[in-house]
């Protein structure tokens, strides 16, 4: 006994060496992927840097500042953005060109239409997501750098615009190759393994916590509240994730709807979770129970069990084999008997749930397992608020304007290097909207500082150095530890300035010269762009979380009012399309209540929908839509009364081939007035944003 304490008390308490070892093995494993970072960001620009020079390009500095940029702590980041950047590039050089066509002597129409050119790609970056978004912002702000060379410090196009777009577009496109080709050759990527992690993960929470609320042996209402909230978030957290994993395969960039479909499933199998958390609620003890355990009875092993948060090796393994198990508990949920249209409603919304489940299988399916499969749906293209967008561009155009002004008045020689930092930061951040000037104020203190350090290496360091290989150690001394900084979650936002910026601030060349006047002044045009920008968002700042998300629910009634009111207005995948961009665009701050209203909005219209594909063929039509003129009209209480009259109306039919068609409408009229008991405020309320 004696001597097993003592290999406990050894166990429990090691000496000290053993626990030092520990914390440097520790230290040294959370270490090395960002200094390999820092190495990748050192690489690429080091090579871009030097076939810029051996190719004799007019502006070198713009090769290794785009490999900078492009470089990203994961592989599928870093091609993506580099993809889109060569988008944009493109984009945004053939319209300065354009603009300097129409306006070859004009220069106020020029500086106006390209304030009105970057408005518009705000306006477009804040409506699309991820790296489309940041090829509109690029498209954008690439005109600026292109204008500011062009017109030089008179503030006249100098009839040069062509040849400036098609060198500055050979300059960035050869240090998003470069660091292609850096990236590619030292890290093989893993995004496709991560994504069907997460989906896995993902997936396993949501079916074992959906089953213990089925079970009725888990926590409250409230409780699974709070759980969908944080599994919403989590799910259109994946959408950056699938970006990556695009970049990375092309066999995945062609199957895409798959993998949203996936994350569309998983919504669907969220709002579906709801449903049946709320019939739960309103149900007695006993009745709880009881149908609770008879919607369990149909589905698979795996599903009914209790394991929070549940085990995703399972989906990893083998989804498909799954996906066959859960479509067999599909059809014994939709056909399982129902003696009344609550266990009716909750056998449907248990099927949507596992048929959510089995669109994130086929999208593990195609990550992990049969590469053919994936859907070929296409999925349209919504706006959830066409005012974020708006706002942006009004800033922007606002904010190019005053900075192209401030130029013509004061003379100032870096003008029109000011205007495209301005430009820069006001498009770029725009999209971001909460944290918009947050990330502008980052912005500015990674610039500053990059500036002091560009001041230090310019003039106390460079001097001494005569060689391009001593050039390249000045930069790794640099660039490696800011690089594993930037990979690091702390403070990203002032550490890629400081990477990316310094190589224009050093301005490096063939011959390099150490103008003291020159730097200084280009250093002032860029904090004083950045600032100029970040101002913006104090003096127009974007729409409050709260009044997004009142015009987000605002928007969901009207629709869902005119849903009510004319049946041909759309179609079940356009109404659930629609609501997922709108569940996407609540922002963080949200309360779990409204995020409750837009998923009651979501399955009320679905519940519609379905009713009037039924309504003709049981011969319920004119009631049916004399409920939803009611509902309509912001009448809930009118609404509901006249569902339970149709849902009599139903009850008293004749059994006969359609009775399981009548239970199936009665379980969806019971969804209904249930959404319409639990949020008649919602629904009663007006539809005006």
């Amino acid at each position: 006994m004696s001597d097993m304490s003592d290999m406990n008390g050894a166990v429990a308490n090691p000496p000290p060496v053993a626990r030092w070892t520990a914390v440097i093995g520790r230290a040294t494993r959370s270490a090395v992927p960002p200094l390999l970072f820092g190495l990748r960001v050192w690489a690429a620009v080091s090579l871009a840097l030097y076939l810029a020079f051996w190719l004799e390009l007019d502006s070198a500095y713009w090769a290794g500042t785009s490999a900078a940029l492009v470089s990203q702590p994961h592989l599928g980041a870093s091609m993506r953005k580099g993809w889109f950047r060569m988008i944009g590039t493109v984009v945004g050089a053939v319209v300065i060109v354009l603009m300097t066509a129409a306006f070859p002597q004009d220069r106020l129409g020029f500086l106006l239409s390209l304030a009105l050119w970057g408005a518009a790609c705000a306006f477009v970056a804040t409506q699309l997501r991820n790296f489309a978004a940041y090829a509109a912002a690029l498209a954008g702000y690439t005109a600026a750098i292109i204008a500011s060379d062009e017109l030089g410090a008179t503030g006249g196009t100098n009839g040069q615009a062509f040849m400036l777009a098609v060198t500055r577009v050979s300059e960035i496109w050869l240090g998003i190759a470069c660091a292609g080709i850096v990236l590619a050759g030292t890290d093989f990527g893993a995004a496709p393994r991560r994504l069907a992690a997460l989906l896995a993960g993902l997936s396993a929470e949501l079916a074992s916590r959906f089953s213990v609320t089925v079970g009725h042996r888990g926590p409250g209402f409230s409780q699974t509240q709070l759980l969908r909230r944080e599994l919403t978030k989590r799910v259109i957290a994946l959408d950056p994730v699938i970006d990556e994993a695009l970049g990375e395969s092309s066999r995945l960039r062609y199957h895409s709807p798959g993998l949203q479909a996936a994350v569309h499933g998983l919504l669907a199998a969220l709002g579906a979770w709801r449903t049946v958390a709320v019939r739960l609620a309103r149900l007695s003890e006993p009745a709880a129970q009881q149908q609770g355990l008879a919607v369990l009875e149909c589905l698979p092993p795996d599903l009914r069990a209790a394991r929070p948060p549940g085990d995703p090796s399972p989906l990893i393994a083998d989804p498909l084999a799954l996906r066959r198990l859960y479509g067999g508990a599909i059809r014994k949920l939709l056909g399982l008997p129902a003696a009344s249209p609550s266990l009716r409603l909750l056998a449907d919304q248990t099927a949507r749930v596992v048929a959510g489940l089995c669109h994130a299988l086929d999208g593990l399916a195609l990550l992990v397992d049969d590469p053919a499969r994936g859907g070929s749906r296409r999925f349209a293209f919504h706006v959830a608020d066409w005012l974020p967008a708006a706002v942006a561009a009004v800033r922007a155009f606002i904010a190019i304007a005053a900075m192209a002004l401030f130029w013509v008045v004061s003379e100032w020689p870096n003008g029109a290097f000011a205007i495209t930092w301005t430009a820069i930061t006001v498009i770029l951040f725009g999209p971001r909207i909460d944290e918009a000037y947050r990330l502008a104020f980052a912005f500015i203190v990674g610039n500053t500082l990059a500036a002091i350090c560009a001041a230090v290496i310019l003039f106390a360091i460079l001097p001494q150095v005569t060689t391009y290989a001593g050039f390249s150690l000045v930069l790794a001394l640099y660039l490696i530890p800011l690089g594993a900084l930037m990979a690091r979650p702390w403070q990203p936002a002032t550490f890629t300035p400081m990477i990316a910026n310094i190589v224009p601030l050093l301005a490096p060349a063939n011959q390099m010269t150490y103008d003291t006047l020159q730097f200084y002044n280009t250093a002032l045009a860029l904090l004083a762009g950045s600032v100029v920008g970040a101002l913006s968002f104090r003096l127009l700042p974007p729409p409050s979380a709260a009044w997004r998300i009142r015009r987000l629910l605002a928007f969901s009634l009207r629709d869902l009012r005119r849903l009510a009111t004319n049946p041909l207005l759309k179609s079940r995948e356009d109404w659930e399309g629609r609501m997922y961009t709108r569940l996407k665009a609540v922002p963080d701050a949200a309360q779990p209540l409204e995020r409750a209203q837009l998923v009651a909005a979501l399955s009320v219209g679905i519940a519609m929908i379905r009713l009037r594909r039924v309504a003709p063929l049981l011969g319920v039509a004119p009631e049916l839509e004399s409920a939803l003129a009611a509902f309509a009209q912001g009448n809930s209480s009118a609404a509901g009364v006249g569902l339970m009259q149709l849902d009599r109306r139903l009850a008293a039919l004749p059994a006969g081939q359609q009775g399981a068609i009548v239970l199936h409408a009665r379980g969806r009229l019971l969804l209904v007035r249930d959404a319409l008991s639990q949020h008649h405020g919602y629904f009663d309320t007006g539809a005006s944003p």
